[in-house]
């Protein structure tokens, strides 16, 4: 509590629910391990109380806020500037206060390409198959693309209110940027198949694996996979996944959960409101060291 005082700027975080969420604990300790004069806070906002809370941020002159459900696309109307991502994905989950001017950004695939590239790993120039459309699904997708993924198949299941979504990330991608994308339905088997045995990093942004679809997988078949690929389930709780163990059992090398990502996401807010680093590994290590 030393940290706060009459200089200290405040940063956000404005969903519904959130008392669960992880990054004001997250946050807060970065901001202590770098000295840094930051305090984060979460706040309770739902669409009904947004604008007026979007306000706040340059009436209080707050250095910003990260944005969660079920406020990441009903924010943009109220915000003076966007990302080309989030322009792109119609999401915005971190907004950054400069003197008054609010820019809009989105995170979430920044963290999943940095979190590849934590483990040496480089997809630019690769073919990708992503199953899902979502808040998960969206961003990882269009972030590929703007970073030189060379392919993207995209899988939903064409009776999901999603599907709308995947053929505008198609459409987008494929006009927007070099890389080339189509999209297939799920209940399409064989081309599931096919584009999984060809790509070179699998991604399921789907809920598949967590919470009460935790025994579940999209992909039961090990010999759809093969070594020399990456498998990477954004779904971090719990850390092994279905999808994770079949992958591991067809003896692919390069396996992976979501909390790189979920981590990577953070540092990637942090860093535009600071301008420094996160010690990610000094977090990691305080939020997640009792569960290996």
């Amino acid at each position: 509590m030393e940290r706060i005082d009459g200089h200290t700027l405040l940063i956000g975080l404005m969903a519904y629910p959130i008392r669960h969420s992880m990054s004001p604990t997250m946050h807060n300790n970065a901001f202590a391990k770098l000295g840094l004069n930051y305090a984060y806070l979460a706040f309770e906002i739902d669409n009904d109380k947004l604008e007026k809370a979007v306000d706040a941020i340059r009436t209080l002159d707050m250095r910003g806020s990260n944005i969660s459900m079920p406020n990441k696309q009903n924010i943009l109307p109220y915000l003076d500037k966007l990302s080309p991502a989030s322009r792109m994905t119609g999401a915005v989950n971190t907004v950054v206060n400069d003197n008054g001017v609010l820019t809009g950004y989105t995170t979430d695939g920044t963290g999943f390409m940095k979190s590849l590239e934590d483990e040496n790993l480089n997809i630019i120039g690769k073919k990708m198959t992503i199953a899902g459309a979502g808040g998960a699904g969206t961003p990882v997708a269009i972030q590929a693309a703007l970073d030189g993924v060379a392919e993207i198949d995209i899988f939903n299941r064409d009776t999901d209110p999603q599907w709308e979504q995947a053929k505008k990330n198609v459409d987008i991608i494929n006009k927007e940027t070099d890389c080339k994308a189509t999209l297939h339905s799920l209940t399409d088997q064989e081309a599931f198949k096919q584009s999984i045995a060809s790509c070179d990093i699998y991604c399921d942004a789907t809920s598949v694996g967590m919470g009460e679809l935790a025994d579940l997988s999209l992909v039961n078949d090990p010999s759809w996979f093969h070594k020399d690929m990456i498998v990477f389930d954004t779904v971090y709780a719990p850390r092994e996944t279905k999808l994770m163990k079949i992958a591991k059992g067809a003896g692919v090398e390069h396996v992976f959960n979501g909390l790189g990502m979920m981590l990577e996401q953070g540092a990637e807010a942090f860093k535009l409101w600071t301008g420094q680093e996160m010690p990610v590994d000094y977090i990691c290590d305080l939020l997640f060291k009792d569960e290996d």
